[in-house]
């Protein structure tokens, strides 16, 4: 084996002791790519998204830990299914958002959605939720399982609604966390947790700064329509 390919190997699976039980270093770097791609968010710039592509490609390789020899925590199918989830979504939010650009480097206007769209963001939780809880729970997901379908779920409507600039979308990250940590705790899975903890916070954050920035734009509630400032963008 060539000392090149070694090293990258050593790297890989790197981790940091603490206590009596160790961390993955790509756990902890795949949390910080997250957390730079959510500050990238706040601040409305487009480089959010591939930042938070290559967090995603490493938490990948975390969370099915099994399937890459590595001993170190429980397999959770929903986070590692939701990083899968993320990569698709993001190359969306990518070009909506470099189609949205504005002169000053925001690359999207925050707005409200519809209440119609609120209720359906809500029911698309629940029953997301209840849906694919059984699914989980067949293919041998860490339990609780459905808050490992309740993260998953709620992962994949707040990536769409942050794509469509809707200023809802911290909100629903907010009730991704509150399950979302306990859960990580209880896995094993410490950098991911203490990061999500962080995140709680830094999402109440976020949902005001975009609610400030909404007031400075145009007027405007989303009503499900095309939006004819964002020129061929995917519904």
């Amino acid at each position: 084996m060539s000392p090149v390919l070694q090293w990258l190997i050593d790297a890989f699976n790197a981790q940091i002791a603490i206590g009596s039980s160790a961390l993955l270093v790509r756990e902890v770097v795949g949390n910080v790519f997250g957390l730079a791609s959510a500050l990238g968010a706040m601040r409305r710039r487009l480089w959010a998204w591939p930042v938070g592509i290559v967090g995603n490609l490493l938490l990948l390789t975390v969370f099915l830990g099994s399937l890459f020899g590595t001993e170190h925590a429980a397999n959770l199918l929903g986070q590692a299914g939701r990083q899968v989830m993320f990569i698709a979504v993001s190359i969306y939010g990518w070009v909506r958002w470099r189609q949205a650009r504005d002169s000053d480097g925001h690359a999207v206007t925050p707005r409200w959605a519809s209440g119609r769209t609120r209720l359906l963001l809500v029911v698309a939780l629940v029953a997301g939720t209840a849906a694919i809880t059984p699914l989980f729970r067949m293919l041998g997901s860490y339990e609780p399982v459905w808050s490992d379908a309740w993260t998953f779920v709620g992962s994949l409507l707040a990536t769409w609604a942050m794509a469509k600039g809707w200023v809802e979308f911290w909100l629903i990250w907010v009730a991704v966390d509150a399950v979302g940590v306990p859960l990580l705790f209880s896995a094993g899975y410490y950098a991911t947790a203490f990061m999500y903890l962080f995140y709680g916070a830094f999402t109440i954050v976020g949902f005001f700064v975009w609610m400030r920035a909404s007031r400075g734009a145009k007027p405007r509630i989303d009503t499900d329509l095309p939006d004819p400032t964002v020129r061929g963008a995917r519904g």
